[in-house]
């Protein structure tokens, strides 16, 4: 009797905030790097700094209401920053998804040779820091050091200025696209390898080619894939930042507030503007997230018709 129930009582004295306490390390890095920032924010985008007491007085914050969110929607800095990001996406994201496509279905043919080396080779840049690649790329680019402009002029051609006006956006979004390509190609991979071989096995009896196989059944069951890289893809374009700040210095094109997130750290701490820079990140944070949970309403309604 005494054997049987001893089990049952251990079991029933252990501490019931056990599994909290095997948290409370992430809960304490959460809330210190994530949740009190936010917050402290969102505190300084209501706030600013005026001058109290007349002519003598001292600068105190200042609780100023939607004064900072107004003056940053109607900032003509910000708005420029919006529409040179906007071009920028439009040739990174499309390239950098149809390319992962195109790979991740090469790869997936049935017979293909030398395909981990393939997918290691082109997983490999995803694994080079941003600010390194861009440096890398960055040489490449100076008119000086260029390898592109050193066989355009081989064969007679002119020089191309990539770090031009009218270049530098190219230079960027190839920069990405060289970057984000084998992570997209590796989810979209892993996608296609979990989809059932005897859907193919049927279509072949079908008659259907490769070709086919890969429009009609593929890419059809790749769509939530897709949806999720193009969220990924366009969370990394809204964030861009290091791959413009390292080439400022290499391009009179890009100036200190080129695209949103580098304008914010200019106002902060360059202009010591930390409300209005405040304002602007709750804005283009709240952004991301509206469009991030869009995509995602999208991503899981096509999941559950698919199901």
């Amino acid at each position: 009797m005494t054997t049987t129930t001893a089990p049952t009582r251990r079991r029933s004295i252990q501490p019931k905030f056990a599994p909290w306490l095997f948290l409370s390390p992430a809960i304490v890095l959460f809330v210190a790097f994530l949740i009190l920032p936010m917050a402290y924010a969102i505190y300084l985008s209501f706030v600013a700094l005026r001058v109290n007491g007349g002519a003598f007085g001292v600068r105190q914050l200042t609780f100023v209401g939607f004064d900072n969110y107004v003056a940053a929607i109607t900032d003509p800095e910000l708005l420029a920053g919006l529409g040179r990001l906007l071009h920028f996406g439009l040739l990174s994201v499309p390239i950098t998804l149809g390319g992962a496509l195109l790979l991740a279905l090469l790869l997936d043919v049935p017979g293909v040779r030398l395909a981990r080396f393939s997918r290691i080779s082109i997983f490999l840049p995803y694994a080079v820091p941003g600010v390194v690649a861009t440096l890398l790329w960055g040489f490449m680019y100076l008119p000086s050091t260029s390898p592109f402009n050193w066989m355009l002029k081989a064969v007679g051609l002119p020089a191309v200025d990539f770090l031009g006006p009218q270049g530098v956006f190219g230079a960027l979004a190839n920069i990405a696209v060289w970057s984000g390509l084998g992570f997209n190609m590796i989810i979209l991979y892993t996608a296609l390898r979990s989809i059932p071989l005897e859907i193919y096995e049927a279509a072949q009896l079908d008659g259907a080619s490769e070709w086919q196989i890969a429009w009609r059944i593929k890419i059809p069951l790749l769509t939530p894939a897709l949806l999720l890289t193009f969220i990924f893809s366009l969370l990394g374009t809204l964030q861009a930042y290091s791959e413009p700040m390292t080439l400022k210095s290499m391009s009179d094109s890009i100036s200190s507030s080129f695209f949103p997130l580098m304008k914010v750290y200019r106002d902060a701490f360059a202009l010591d503007d930390t409300s209005g820079a405040a304002a602007m990140s709750v804005i283009l944070a709240l952004g991301t997230l509206v469009v991030s949970v869009l995509l995602l309403r999208v991503l899981q309604r096509r999941t559950f018709e698919q199901s």
